[in-house]
């Protein structure tokens, strides 16, 4: 449903680092910047090379927590996603498990980023038909 989203980080560029390195497991890495007026703009992409999340400098005042969930492949992606925030050092606010009051195979993990944005790494288990 969604084409692209963004949002605003104090640092865009360690920002970038951070969301590069620990969701490697899924492909993601830096598609393009710029710099405007603002300051400098990040976009990240997964496999498909697509900037679909984008990293800018806080304007104005500051937002409340956005949630971010990304696709993962397999669960064995989440566990990896889960490690490398673990070596980034970032808050972990709920380790890899299956979510049932979710639906049955939704797995995923919870973490920080450098902002305070709870981000999500998620794989779908749907039972065959």
């Amino acid at each position: 449903m969604l084409d692209h989203l963004s949002i605003q980080v104090d640092d865009p560029a360690k920002s970038a680092l951070f969301y590069t390195e620990v969701l490697a497991p899924l492909g993601v890495r830096e598609a393009m910047r710029y710099e405007r007026a603002g300051g400098l703009v990040i976009g990240l992409s997964g496999p498909d090379g697509f900037p679909h999340f984008w990293l800018g400098p806080v304007t104005g005042t500051r937002n409340r927590e956005v949630h971010i969930a990304f696709s993962a492949g397999s669960r064995a992606a989440v566990d990896e996603v889960h490690r490398a925030a673990v070596t980034s050092g970032a808050e972990i606010l709920h380790a890899p498990r299956v979510w049932p009051e979710y639906h049955p195979g939704y797995y995923g993990v919870f973490f920080r980023d450098l902002d305070g944005n709870n981000v999500e790494a998620v794989h779908h288990d749907f039972p065959s038909a």
